[in-house]
């Protein structure tokens, strides 16, 4: 089975190593936060942590959802939220240098809000240290009342994850689904001008179809999507799903033509790309002059 088969050398990463993995790995632990970085097991690892950026995880470490092609822990309830951890979060940036910050979290449907709130906080927090700091937030399925707490705090990215093609949702968990996917994009974008860049991911290797690829990225554009990341799904651990398929890097380069060609103003397709690798490049032209520097990703 292509799942248990050696990666393709153009997937074979670095171990984390070096100074700046060392003040990354002792900011996050001293102030308690987390990474998707640990939690998904990302392959990106190495290299972000060496560039001094992460992902932050927030709203604890145990999801309400199983995906099946997820690493993070599962259980029916997540832990009690830290009320101190958007300036945690912002103390952090702040140490690390970061002008462009990338904040998610795992799916809190214990939560009555589902933790939009707490997303909300944490923009505000970001925003009262350093307004020049460029916030993406990777939202679960939030329907229009969570959404508009989030809108409201004035995230400049606002991404959420389709994560496969239509036939192959069921790889998702049950209570996620394709059209509510998109309708949490289409809520997103609809506030223009004025709203966040719009931003959503597929995985390719699953066992998809290009017709179906290419049906997903048109559905996404309908929904007001304008930022797309295409990446090989890798297997986290025996317990997900198999890959199906290891793709050729230059079939990502014709995916990327394929979005360009749709509309998509920035495209982020690759082998090893993720939702929030290199986002700053993905994410377009800065709202607040002076907002180039480092990236979390």
């Amino acid at each position: 089975m292509v799942g248990t088969a050696p990666k393709p050398p153009w997937l074979r990463v670095g171990i984390p190593s070096g100074e700046n993995w060392r003040q990354v790995a002792s900011t996050l632990g001293r102030r308690g936060l987390a990474t998707v970085c640990d939690s998904a097991r990302c392959p990106n690892k190495a290299e972000c942590w060496g560039a001094r950026t992460a992902t932050f995880m927030v709203l604890g470490s145990v999801c309400t959802r199983a995906c099946r092609f997820c690493a993070v822990e599962h259980g029916r309830e997540g832990q009690r939220p830290r009320p101190e951890e958007p300036e945690e979060l912002a103390a952090a940036a702040s140490e690390l240098g970061l002008a462009y910050v990338v904040v998610t979290s795992v799916d809190r449907d214990d939560l009555p809000d589902r933790g939009a709130a707490h997303f909300a906080a944490c923009v505000r927090a970001l925003r009262r240290l350093e307004a020049e700091t460029r916030v993406e937030l990777l939202v679960p399925d939030y329907g229009e009342a969570e959404l508009e707490i989030i809108l409201d705090a004035g995230p400049d990215v606002l991404a959420h994850n389709l994560e496969t093609v239509e036939r192959l949702q069921s790889l998702r968990d049950a209570r996620a689904s394709w059209s509510v996917s998109l309708r949490t994009l289409a809520l997103a974008a609809s506030r223009g001008g004025a709203g966040p860049v719009v931003k959503s991911s597929l995985m390719l290797g699953l066992g998809e179809e290009r017709l179906e690829v290419l049906a997903a990225m048109d559905e996404l554009r309908k929904a007001g999507c304008s930022s797309l990341v295409l990446g090989q799904y890798l297997r986290p651990s025996p317990r997900q799903a198999e890959v199906v398929r290891y793709l050729d890097p230059s079939e990502f380069s014709r995916y990327a033509e394929e979005a360009r060609s749709r509309g998509f103003v920035s495209v982020v397709s690759a082998p090893l790309a993720r939702t929030s690798y290199h986002a700053r490049e993905s994410a377009g032209p800065a709202r607040h002059p002076g907002s180039e520097g480092n990236l979390a990703l």
